[in-house]
């Protein structure tokens, strides 16, 4: 029997049910299992997942298929992201994968930005289908400032008023659609970000 223990690299920690179904999810997506694995269990750093995400897609690199896949958990203290890429670099014998991870803080999580698409939005119904979502994360490593030519309500007016914009945390930004990867992992993307916005509003001062 496999030891899924903390200190095992053969799979997340987890004796509950959100642990059990992490593991799972990263089997079952293929890609490259046993490193998604073995780089999680180092950043849980032996705490429990409370909710999580697996997203594995595929891009084409001129005519090469180039996979990615991103692991998001959350755990009782921190937000875990994972990103597992392949490379193919000229010359080598084998692809090379390189996994990275970063752990923070839940009290640094200052913006939860969900979008939903649904279609046919008048019979929407509350937990009915939903045809895209796109989870923005954001706790201050990256910030986007969008600009724009400032101006006066003046239409004659042609002096320099400089320029306007707002800043923001985009951190991490995953999209997801039902037709692309399927409801489950659609409604993988809305559960998550729930239990994110409740663990994130618990910690707030």
């Amino acid at each position: 029997m496999a030891d899924h223990s903390p200190s095992s690299p053969g799979g997340p920690a987890g004796g509950t049910a959100a642990g059990t179904a992490l593991r799972e999810d990263i089997q079952r997506s293929g890609y490259y299992p046993e490193l998604v694995a073995e780089a999680l269990t180092t950043a849980l750093g032996g705490e429990e997942p409370r909710s999580y995400v697996v997203h594995h897609e595929a891009t084409f690199d001129r005519d090469e298929l180039r996979r990615h896949v991103t692991v998001l958990v959350l755990t009782p203290t921190r937000l875990i992201v994972g990103h597992v890429d392949e490379h193919a670099p000229e010359g080598a014998p084998a692809p090379l994968a390189s996994a990275s991870t970063e752990a923070v803080r839940l009290e640094r999580v200052d913006s939860v930005v969900v979008t939903r698409v649904v279609s046919d939005p008048a019979r929407h119904q509350p937990g009915g289908p939903t045809a895209e979502v796109v989870l923005t994360i954001g706790w201050g490593a990256v910030s986007r400032i969008d600009l724009e030519p400032a101006a006066c309500t003046d239409p004659a007016c042609d002096a320099d008023h400089g320029y306007t914009g707002t800043a923001s945390n985009d951190d991490l930004s995953v999209r997801v659609s039902e037709a692309a990867d399927g409801a489950d992992v659609v409604g993988q993307v809305l559960n998550f970000a729930g239990a994110l916005s409740q663990a994130t509003a618990a910690r707030r001062p």
